[in-house]
């Protein structure tokens, strides 16, 4: 059962929807430029410079290894400096992070930048800059959203705020094929830049902190059951599930891009074609993803141990429709139904982990939740590009089906009824 009581941080505050506004647009930006990324600038990008497949997947697992290292450190931190400060803080380097990048490329496609180690490297400086001090945002944004809100309604809240990514996804590939058409490769990489500075600049003068930020020399005192709480018999299994979740969507999501520029013969110095149909196949799984987190999740008010288990059933049939799709019209269908899947799942353990432990260690339980939500893209490279390329471009998807169908009965054995549910 959740571990709240009445002595918890309550919610009904006067300025609570507004807050909750302005990290659900803050982390839509931070959606935004992701998808931008992964659907119509890096893929396109590295094949018109020549770079291998598996080298895109490459810059992105080491982002997300920096993520996944040091989203528990800001999760903690948020505890004692504030929420809005981390929050501020992480949107601040994303804005960094893309303005290197945009320089990057901008030197690789004029030849200023030379040679594929030298090109991978700056690639990756930049987005490890992303994965270190851009990771702040959302633990931090999941501690906000858990320090006001009671038990009960923290499902349906977490569920809107994270929605706010899934927004972001949708707007990025649409918004990315138009750039890209328009304004070339680059252009992207320089709007969410500029849109990543704003949202930290409004996040840091218009976000209402529920605790002013301890000042206490960079010393934090410990909060019982802090230390080691991974390994919490209630917590673990969420985590466990996360990793699992994330190394599934990071391989479908990495290598469907390049399975669209294979299976419909879009030549790799077409980077706006390329845009053009990856950007709106993404947009129709983000619609899903909504569609699941504000409609289906409110309406059916399901267990998180639930929602783990009946979202796998639509992320398994949007993997196994990938495996034979050769038109544009099935993978649209495929993303939509790894949209339904994606939209149940990551509310179940996200709010599962959050109401397993006490009002305390919300900021702890968050970074380790968000950490764990990137710790399979750190692998995909090498489970999802190096298998579609060097092995088979069927494999990955098989690969994805056994994970679902294990993911789907773990959750069902491990975790125990009423853990991670609200009173």
């Amino acid at each position: 059962m959740s571990k709240e009581t009445s002595t918890s941080e309550k919610a009904p505050q006067p300025n609570r929807r507004g807050a909750f506004f302005l990290l659900f647009f803050s982390l839509m930006a931070i959606g935004a430029g992701n998808t931008m990324l992964i659907a119509a600038v890096i893929p396109p990008l590295t094949r018109t410079l020549g770079l291998p497949d598996w080298m895109a997947g490459a810059i992105f697992s080491l982002s997300a290894l920096c993520w996944s290292l040091s989203s528990p450190f800001w999760g903690k931190r948020s505890n004692s400096w504030g929420r809005r400060r981390v929050a501020s803080a992480g949107l601040a380097g994303y804005a960094v992070s893309m303005l290197l990048l945009l320089i990057a490329a901008w030197a690789a496609l004029s030849e200023v930048l030379v040679g594929a180690f030298a090109i991978f490297a700056c690639f990756a400086l930049s987005r490890t800059v992303f994965g270190l001090v851009g990771s702040g945002s959302s633990p931090a944004a999941q501690a906000y959203v858990a320090d006001r809100t009671d038990p009960d309604e923290r499902q349906s809240e977490i569920a809107f705020v994270t929605s706010g990514f899934s927004l972001g996804t949708i707007i990025g590939p649409a918004f990315a094929a138009v750039l890209v058409a328009n304004f070339g490769l680059l252009s992207p990489m320089l709007i969410t830049s500029a849109l990543a500075a704003t949202m930290s600049i409004l996040l840091w003068k218009f976000l209402p902190e529920n605790r002013e930020p301890r000042e206490d020399g960079g010393k934090i005192a410990p909060i019982p059951g802090a230390i080691g709480l991974w390994r919490s018999a209630n917590v673990l299994p969420f985590l466990a599930y996360a990793v699992s979740l994330s190394l599934v969507t990071g391989i479908l999501t990495q290598v469907f891009v390049f399975a669209v520029m294979d299976k419909l013969g879009i030549p790799p110095d077409e980077p706006a074609r390329a845009a053009q149909y990856t950007g709106p196949a993404f947009m129709v799984g983000a619609m899903a993803v909504m569609t699941s987190q504000l409609v289906l999740i409110p309406k059916l008010k399901l267990r998180n141990r639930t929602l783990m288990i009946v979202g796998c059933i639509p992320l398994l049939m949007g993997a196994l429709i990938l495996i034979p799709a050769q038109d544009f019209a099935t993978l649209i269908l495929a993303q939509f139904f790894l949209g339904i899947g994606q939209g149940l799942t990551r509310p179940g353990f996200s709010s599962g982990a959050s109401l397993a432990v006490s009002p305390q260690l919300q900021g702890n339980v968050a970074g380790l939740v968000i950490s764990a939500n990137g710790a399979g893209y750190i692998v995909t490279p090498l489970f999802g590009l190096f298998l579609y390329e060097f092995v088979d471009p069927s494999l990955p998807f098989w690969l994805c089906v056994g994970l679902l169908i294990a993911m789907a009965g773990f959750a069902y054995f491990a975790i125990k009824p009423g853990v991670g549910e609200a009173d």
